[in-house]
């Protein structure tokens, strides 16, 4: 474990940077602004994201310290065009935080986390101040599909604005899978694509009221079946097999070795 403290560390960071962008520093990072960065930040922050999934301690250490060299990056020449600091940014998200959580900072009492959720989407609809907010306004524009239904349907949730009951979500979820069945039937293209999508947006709620994030689920399993899939290719391999060129039942077969071992 390295003994520098967070605010040593960062100074360092910021020395390494300061060169890279210095008179003698690297032609292609004093060429970069916060727009040609934007990319790599999406792409850091995925891999990250994987490495905590896959619960990869050394890999999250490597890929956390990415994302803060793009940021700090970004705050840098953010800097330099006199828009704004690094210590201006991170005092606008201490005071952000210590404004949304009056129920630790101030003498707020939340009864419940319902309420407490509630009373953060409020004071977030209220930072703009015109009292003009709308519910859904906040949502960042290029969030993922799936964790965008997911976050509309918590903020819908927020507001009072879902299904009374898991009764009548399992009823509303068992309506749209009928609505998309009978798409099927009819082989209507258009309508398959339509009702598909709404029963991926009300099982995505079916989730969220479970505690369970789409998302997450969903990359959970892809990560699952390309593991068994490799498994199984490794399989055929030592058995002198040609994964490609076996029939349904031979790869089956090999599926269900995976699955149980």
């Amino acid at each position: 474990m390295n003994e520098q403290s967070p605010a040593e560390a960062l100074a360092r960071l910021q020395g390494v940077l300061d060169a890279l962008l210095g008179p003698d520093g690297c032609p292609w990072d004093k060429t970069q602004t916060p727009q040609t960065l934007c990319d790599y930040v999406i792409e850091e922050a995925f891999e990250l994201v994987d490495c905590i999934r896959c619960e990869d301690v050394p890999g999250t250490a490597e890929e956390l310290g990415d994302v803060m060299f793009l940021l700090l990056f970004v705050a840098t020449l953010s800097e330099k065009r006199g828009a704004f600091s690094l210590a201006d940014a991170l005092e606008v998200a201490a005071a952000k935080m210590v404004r949304r959580h009056p129920h630790v900072f101030a003498d707020l009492k939340c009864e419940n986390r319902e309420e407490l959720l509630r009373n953060w989407e409020r004071i977030k609809r209220s930072e703009k101040g015109d009292g003009k907010q709308g519910l859904f306004d906040t949502l960042p524009k290029g969030l993922p599909p799936l964790l965008k239904a997911y976050r509309i349907h918590s903020k819908a949730a927020r507001a009072g604005f879902t299904w009374e009951t898991d009764a009548a979500m399992r009823e509303s979820l068992a309506a749209e899978r009928a609505e998309f069945e009978a798409a099927v039937t009819a082989g209507d293209q258009a309508a398959m694509a339509e009702e598909f999508g709404d029963y991926l947006f009300t099982l995505t709620e079916y989730g969220r009221r479970l505690g369970l994030k789409a998302n997450a689920c969903l990359d959970a399993a892809n990560n699952k079946f390309l593991t068994r899939y490799k498994a199984m290719d490794r399989l055929a391999t030592d058995r002198g097999l040609d994964l490609d060129s076996l029939d349904m039942a031979a790869k089956n077969a090999l599926w269900e070795e995976v699955k149980k071992a």
